[in-house]
């Protein structure tokens, strides 16, 4: 019975404890069993903290209110409304703050801090019903593409548990690959949520930037980070995210427009006539052959089914890299000046010496090697004489970059290329090697560069290289800003002309 819940859609669940047909306590009971069964520190490696005392009295909570509601006669309309979530189980990212269950950004630098308050995406998860069953492994403070940079424990990729299931959102994505949560949220400020999603052989979804509140999600780039969640198909992504989006007055970047849905009523048919855009530089130099082959060939079934793909140049997309490995260093090396040993989270010797060797034996001990890499890089781009010559420089590459989206758009109605230009690696292959690492993220960091929305869903599975086992292939669609629904309507008829994959 447990596994029978576990592979139902998110949709499905909702409606069955929305009608009575089954209950919330039921599907939280089968989805901490789940956890039990598949997850911990010598297996998966998704959640650092399990939830189950809080995910048992959330779903009574869920199944009391649902009771009393429809002993007053709520219509069903009402109730899919209020409770779009209803007992769904949630997988949160271990960089969003959560009232009373401890938040560490996988550091140790937070090793035991509990916050005060939920996220304002956490708040609207509970207030929809949701029931969230823990805190996911990721890479410390987001950094990272494969989340081996996690203080505690690797997380492991459930089609090959010796490959990495990208970053640095990878346990929320290994909890959803691996059926341990019907849905799980993440955040992506270059690709942390659609290259795990391709490499696990799921959806995951970026919005634009300012359509959900970052409040509470725990700061890596200001400019780029976006709360962005993870699902088995389409449908139940476009569920979660009209569920978090929204304005937030706690959130200066979130902007007040209004959350329209989308409508999957036409199906496959929703591909008929729309132009797709194919960048020639997103097929260069590095990709994996059989992950251009499987792209080229989704590309070509959509032809088929009567979309018109259109050739384009998107000449600034080499510099991608470039840009977002001094925005993203600089920005973090002003957002991390806060864990100081004073105000929170670790503190090192703060009886012996100055204040100066309070904040350096505090940073030393509480974080990892990446972290600091990035600190000490982008404290340099933002340092006296410096400035100018990399920030200021990086800053108008990505005016150039966002430039190139806006005259593609003027010719399709979405683009498409690769989501990585390579299958999952091998947990270890790339850890001594930080470029390699970088350049993981080449196809997603444009589109953040660009603060516009961007999906990646499966194209099928590849054997590639040295892999004993097929492994996931992933394609990623970008949309105009703000037109979240018109990508998930393309999206969706994409999904149903190339299926979804269930991890064996």
């Amino acid at each position: 019975m447990s596994d029978d819940v576990m592979s139902l859609s998110a949709s499905e669940i909702a409606a069955d404890v929305r009608s009575g047909k089954r209950s919330a306590l039921s599907v939280a009971r089968a989805s901490l069993a789940a956890i039990a069964a598949k997850d911990g520190p010598g297996a998966l490696g998704a959640f650092l903290t399990v939830d189950a005392e809080g995910a048992l009295a959330a779903a009574r909570t869920v199944d009391d209110a649902l009771a009393a509601e429809r002993a007053k006669g709520t219509s069903e309309a009402t109730l899919a409304e209020r409770f779009a979530l209803a007992g769904v189980s949630v997988a949160v990212k271990d960089a969003f703050t959560t009232r009373g269950l401890r938040t560490t950004c996988a550091s140790k630098m937070l090793e035991a801090y509990v916050p005060p308050y939920d996220a304002h995406v956490v708040g609207r998860l509970r207030e929809r019903g949701a029931v969230i069953v823990g805190k996911t492994n990721m890479d410390e403070f987001a950094m990272g593409s494969s989340t081996e940079n996690s203080a505690f424990y690797p997380a492991k990729n459930p089609w090959d548990t010796t490959r990495t299931p990208g970053g640095s959102s990878g346990g929320s994505a290994v909890a959803v690959s691996a059926r341990l949560s019907h849905l799980s949220l993440g955040s992506d400020t270059g690709g942390s949520v659609r290259q795990p999603a391709a490499l696990t052989g799921i959806v995951g979804f970026k919005p634009s930037y300012g359509r959900v509140s970052r409040y509470g999600l725990i700061a890596f780039a200001s400019s780029l980070d976006t709360v962005s969640p993870f699902a088995a198909n389409v449908r139940d992504a476009e569920l979660i995210h009209s569920a978090i989006a929204g304005h937030d007055p706690h959130d200066a970047t979130c902007v007040d427009r209004p959350v329209d849905r989308a409508d999957f009523s036409r199906g496959a048919k929703a591909i008929e006539g729309v132009r797709i855009g194919v960048p020639k530089e997103y097929f260069a130099e590095g990709m994996d052959p059989a992950v251009g082959a499987s792209i080229r060939e989704a590309l070509a079934k959509l032809e088929r089914a009567g979309a018109k793909l259109v050739e384009l140049s998107m000449p600034h997309t080499s510099y991608g890299i470039a840009a977002y490995y001094v925005l993203a260093p600089a920005e973090c090396s002003s957002n991390l000046a806060r864990f100081d040993g004073v105000r929170y989270g670790l503190r090192k010797g703060a009886d012996k010496g100055s204040i100066d060797e309070l904040y350096g034996r505090t940073r030393e001990a509480g974080f990892g090697p990446e972290v600091k890499r990035r600190i000490l890089l982008g404290t340099f781009a933002l340092s006296e004489g410096y400035y100018d010559a990399f920030y200021g420089k990086a800053q108008k590459v990505r005016t150039l970059i966002r430039q190139d989206f806006d005259r593609a758009f003027e010719h399709v109605d979405v683009i498409a290329t690769p989501t990585s230009p390579v299958p999952a690696w091998k947990l270890g292959e790339r850890t001594s090697d930080p470029l390699a690492m970088y350049l993981a993220d080449v196809c997603t960091l444009p589109a953040s560069l660009a603060g516009l929305p961007a999906l990646s869903l499966p194209t099928g599975t590849v054997r590639s290289g040295d892999a004993g086992s097929a492994l996931p292939v992933g394609l990623q669609l970008v949309g105009r800003a703000f037109e979240e629904p018109a990508l998930f309507e393309t999206a969706y008829a994409v999904e149903s002309l190339l299926g979804t994959l269930r991890c064996p």
